[in-house]
Order: C-alpha cells, then structure tokens, then sequence
C-alpha cells in the first residue's frame, strides 16, 4: 500500500484527516482511510471498515443495508475518535455494472450470493488485508471493530493488530432488503 494524499476534512459530524492509499502507482481507486482528529493510537481504537457500495453509500438505496451501516459507523466514530477504512471493492469485490447484472439476477429469484456465482465469481471477491495493512500504516495496535462480517473478524488473525472486541451494526429492515439481510445471515454475517 502506498500512502498517496492526504488533507483535513470538516464533516457534520467531526473532523476528519483523510488519507489515500493506492495498491500500486497504476491503480485509480484509492482506499480511504478516515482519521477522526483526536484519535488516540494508545487506546483501542473504534475501526469501521467498510466496502464501497454506491447503490446504498451513495444513493441511498433499499435495497442492502450498506448505507445504514455506514450512517451508523460514521455516528459511532465520530463520538468514539475511531477510523472509518473505505474499501474500494463495490459488490463484494466484483464491480458496480457486474453488482447491476447480480441485481437482475436477484429479481429473478437469486440470492445475493448465488447471483455472484452465475456471473461467474465466488459469493464474496472481498479481501480485507489492505485494511489491515492501513490501520498498521497508521500505528494502531488495537481495535474495536464495527461488524456482523465474521471475515472482518478472521482478517485480525496473525496480522499483530489485537482485536479487543467486536460491535456488532445494527440496522432496521426495509422491505426492499429483508430478503438480502436473511441471505446475510444465511451465510454467517452476525446479525
């Protein structure tokens, strides 16, 4: 990972230091890394990190839960002094026009996950060691981690990162995703 730009951001919530970190010098999605100002890298620190989905990040959609998981988070880090990581990994790592073509799958019957899989990609193309090689970047040592993802968790496994505990996200159903989240659950997400 390299650390490319960096600057102050004010938000609604808080004040942020967002950092950007590119896989390589031709990679054009940096992750972001979202630093609350008074973090304390002594301290466990409140970490979310958090796949792009711009369908529900972005647009508000109903159809996941990926913005209310991110309101949450941004709420919760911005009391706590935490770290927002953005994932550039939109739909499970397979790309926002293949997340359009598992929708259509979807509204035809298909689970989120058997939908990745009749595109041809397995149920969750995400990898979480960029997150962890961001929170090393930035000298945390310890974290409270925001998730109902059981991969978020293993991700802490042999990485000298002490995960203290986890916070599980909790988000109210729309009708629009009720089927999503029970596919969720299905597969082990911890909600």
């Amino acid at each position: 990972m390299i650390r490319v730009a960096e600057a102050w951001i004010p938000t609604k919530r808080a004040r942020f230091r967002m950092i950007t970190y590119l896989n390589g010098e031709t990679d054009r999605m940096p992750h972001i890394a979202l630093v609350h100002e008074h973090l304390d890298k002594t301290q466990p620190v409140l970490v979310r990190i958090h796949s792009e989905c711009m369908t529900g990040d972005l647009f508000h959609s109903t159809r996941c839960d990926c913005g209310d998981q991110l309101n949450i988070s941004m709420d919760m880090i911005s009391v706590e002094n935490g770290l927002l990581i953005y994932l550039r990994q939109e739909g499970r790592g397979i790309g926002l026009a293949n997340k359009l073509k598992a929708y259509n799958l979807q509204d035809k019957g298909a689970d989120t996950y058997e939908a990745n899989e009749e595109l041809g990609f397995h149920p969750d193309e995400r990898n979480y060691g960029d997150a962890i090689e961001i929170i090393r970047d930035l000298g945390i040592r310890e974290v409270i981690l925001l998730t109902n993802n059981p991969e978020k968790i293993n991700s802490f496994e042999n990485s000298g990162i002490r995960l203290v505990r986890r916070v599980p996200i909790i988000t109210d159903p729309h009708p629009d995703n009720v089927l999503y989240l029970e596919a969720k659950k299905n597969k082990g997400h911890l909600i």
